[in-house]
């Protein structure tokens, strides 16, 4: 009678001990001072910097990149979404005014493939690189029977630190405040089940597939430098929901944001995706980011100083909608 193992079952522990020991210098090279374990281990430490601080307060976000990975298996390019992912975490942290500090992620598949899954963590490292966050840890599952052969899932989990002064909150957010629109790298990490309806899979696998491939545009580093000169009130990242669900979350009571069609310019992929799906304005603009990664609110003395300087850093800005007295949404006029 032949006898049965883990591997024969599905489940090849040396492949994951090799993909292990292949990303481990990767690794290393995200690293911030605050970290004192290495890759490896059960689980991370670290230990934060608090001089300066009053009340540290933790803040934390997970997610993933969603259906964005089954471009990736179909053009065969992996080195970008572990950007997307990071990217999707440390700015959901900075919005509140938080520094990212460390940053841990999830691969689940059918099979470990350590050529493949090394890359993603390529794009992993590139952006937390980015971010300034330490990847300190993550998991590897292989799960045959729950993941067909060839099919797998990413997701992450970060991590970063405020003094309660310095939370970023929108409480502050008055009438008459200027919303300062960021420009996005295309479709971020969002809208990907619909826009693979909109488009024939030899579209996908050509100059359109790498252009949706485009790896999410991190705003962390230039969302901390801004905090330290201008009066930021509320930031919102334009993720799944678009304008009408994000926007409203960094509102507060009575606050409502009137955003001008035409104050920026919205790239053909989007205009080409709404014309090939037929799809309708508020369709659009509740589920991609239509140009616009992130939403910026300063008082309006500020708003020529806020466009310059995310100008002068290498990320397109725009003054796009105005804070109104009103319900908690968004009109788009």
């Amino acid at each position: 009678m032949a006898t049965l193992t883990y591997r024969k079952a599905g489940v090849d522990i040396d492949e994951a001990d090799r993909f292990i020991r292949r990303i481990k210098p990767m690794v290393r090279s995200t690293l911030r001072p605050e970290v004192l374990s290495g890759i490896g281990g059960f689980s991370g430490l670290v230990r934060p910097r608090l001089k300066g601080m009053r009340r540290p307060v933790l803040v934390s976000s997970t997610d993933g990149v969603g259906t964005k990975i089954m471009l990736a298996d179909l053009l065969g390019k992996y080195d970008t979404v572990g950007i997307d992912l990071v990217a999707m975490n440390v700015d959901d942290v900075v919005v509140t005014g938080a520094e990212p500090l460390f940053f841990l992620d999830y691969i689940a598949c059918g099979r470990v493939r350590t050529s493949l899954l090394a890359e993603v963590v390529k794009g992993i490292v590139k952006g937390c690189r980015t971010a300034g966050c330490a990847l300190i840890g993550g998991e590897t599952a292989e799960l045959p029977g729950l993941y067909a052969p060839g099919r797998w899932d990413l997701a992450g989990f970060c991590v970063g630190i405020v003094d309660e002064d310095k939370i970023i909150d929108g409480r502050g957010v008055r009438p008459g405040d200027v919303l300062i629109g960021l420009a996005s790298s295309g479709l971020h990490s969002n809208g990907f089940s619909l826009a693979r309806k909109v488009f024939r899979e030899r579209e996908l696998r050509g100059e359109i597939g790498r252009r949706l491939l485009r790896p999410t545009r991190i705003y962390t580093p230039v969302l901390l430098r801004a905090l330290r000169t201008l009066p930021v009130k509320a930031m919102a990242h334009i993720t799944g929901g678009g304008f009408y669900d994000n926007i409203p979350r960094v509102l507060p009571e009575g606050r409502g944001v009137r955003v001008e069609r035409g104050s920026w310019p919205i790239p053909d992929i989007f205009r080409v995706i709404q014309s090939r799906g037929g799809v309708e304005d508020r369709e659009m603009f509740r589920t991609f980011n239509m140009g616009v990664g992130m939403a910026v609110v300063v008082d309006r003395r500020a708003e020529r100083a806020a466009v310059r300087l995310f100008e002068r850093l290498g990320y397109p800005a725009w003054p796009i909608g105005t804070v109104t007295a009103g319900r908690r949404e968004v009109v788009l006029e």
